[in-house]
């Protein structure tokens, strides 16, 4: 099985949803949790499952997602044992344009995956945070004999509507029916108030995937994605199956996030300060792996009478200072400093940021190497947020990024 599967992760993706954190980086690379990028979720699945053979595709804005890769990730790789994590930007082998959906980018690249010679192709997405064993599906698909298997779940109507393709099934887990993103999706009978959405996860039998994406490539009115052409495509006349998803993370409800809003995020990160997050981080039998730079323990600075620095319901990652200040339900990447007399409120900051004395931030997420001035207020007077330059979600998140201004600085 290991060197009979081919792993393709999607990870050009722009993320406009998550602007401004995705001004300057691709979405797979945006932080996560404090010690992770996205990125990480996929690529540990791909490691946990056993499969070593991995194209990981990029094209928006790639250096930061490219330099993260390639520091946290390559010595899980042995190049002598046929094992491979190759980041392969946009190559114009077959085409002057640019990736026109996720098929043309996997199109665009058939040669290198006809060069591994695999028996199975899986593609993947590399923007969500879930758990899972891939080998599992690869299993199924080789019991069903299927041509192409879709990885789904279950979810609410209206979470569904305009946002994930939506299957229909008969009794033995065939797609007899499938819609991109559409506005009424078809419900499972019985549960009017849920559908089966598609995860973007396919695998395919390999020879099956290269005869429909020169198909694809063909077609002047395709839009060359796979949840809008290729899967329809096949419905009704291969075998096309669903496979629901089995959550690794182990809890009573089933993870799997797309994160793709900002709020969506923010809520993401949050849940995982509380006592008994959904998102199982601490979990021997599935680690999620990252890169994890040179620093030293993180450390609380006590000072009596006044200086107290100490964190509540928090995550602190190494290389942290809380200096006299006091966090809580908040999440401190890497080699942030938080001053005497500051206060971190429900919030996220990445690493590098630099909090001054007396400055308060509350329900914000601030962009990396950012430095806070002494007593300088985030989050707490939206008109004053927006007067600096700061984004304002719909749910009230103030968003600092890099793109501020001269409102604040930025320590290189």
């Amino acid at each position: 099985m290991r060197n009979r599967v081919l792993s393709v992760i999607l990870a050009g993706g722009k993320g406009a949803r998550l602007d401004p954190l995705t001004r300057d980086r691709a979405k797979p690379a945006v932080p996560f949790g404090g010690a992770y990028r996205i990125i990480d979720f996929t690529l540990s699945n791909c490691f946990n499952s056993g499969i070593r053979k991995l194209f990981l595709l990029t094209q928006y804005k790639s250096t930061s997602l490219d330099r993260h890769v390639q520091m946290g990730w390559s010595r899980y790789f042995c190049r002598e044992m046929q094992e491979f994590l190759d980041i392969v930007p946009p190559q114009h082998r077959i085409d002057e344009s640019w990736y026109l959906g996720t098929a043309d980018a996997v199109y665009q690249n058939i040669f290198l995956i006809e060069k591994e010679r695999p028996d199975y192709v899986i593609i993947l997405a590399g923007d969500h945070i879930y758990k899972m064993n891939y080998r599992r599906l690869i299993g199924f698909h080789i019991q069903n004999n299927a041509d192409v298997t879709v990885s789904t779940l279950q979810i609410p109507v209206d979470s569904a509507r305009g946002q994930f393709g939506v299957v229909e099934v008969n009794d033995y887990h065939e797609i007899v029916g499938f819609e991109e993103k559409p506005l009424h999706p078809k419900t499972l009978p019985g549960h009017p108030d849920t559908c089966l959405a598609s995860m973007g996860i396919y695998i395919f039998t390999a020879q099956f995937l290269y005869d429909e994406l020169v198909k694809d490539a063909e077609r002047k009115d395709s839009q060359h994605d796979f949840g809008t052409n290729i899967i329809p495509s096949v419905i009704g006349k291969n075998r096309a199956f669903s496979y629901s998803f089995q959550d690794e993370n182990r809890k009573l409800e089933t993870y799997w996030r797309d994160v793709g809003t900002l709020d969506a995020y923010y809520e993401a990160n949050m849940d995982l300060v509380n006592v008994d997050p959904l998102l199982n981080l601490y979990d021997d039998d599935w680690p999620i792996y990252t890169y994890h730079p040179n620093y030293p323990p993180p450390k609380f600075v006590f000072a009596e009478p006044h200086r107290f620095g100490h964190a509540k319901d928090s995550l602190v990652c190494p290389g942290s200072i809380v200096s006299g200040g006091a966090v809580n339900r908040s999440i401190l990447s890497h080699g942030v400093r938080i001053n005497s007399f500051a206060s971190v409120d429900e919030s996220l900051l990445f690493s590098g940021v630099q909090v001054g004395r007396n400055a308060k931030i509350r329900r914000a997420i601030v962009d990396k190497h950012i430095i806070v001035p002494p007593g300088f207020h985030i989050g707490y007077d939206e008109r004053q947020d927006v007067a600096n330059g700061f984004f304002r979600t719909e749910k009230g998140v103030t968003i600092v990024s890099q793109n501020h201004g001269s409102v604040l600085e930025t320590r290189e």
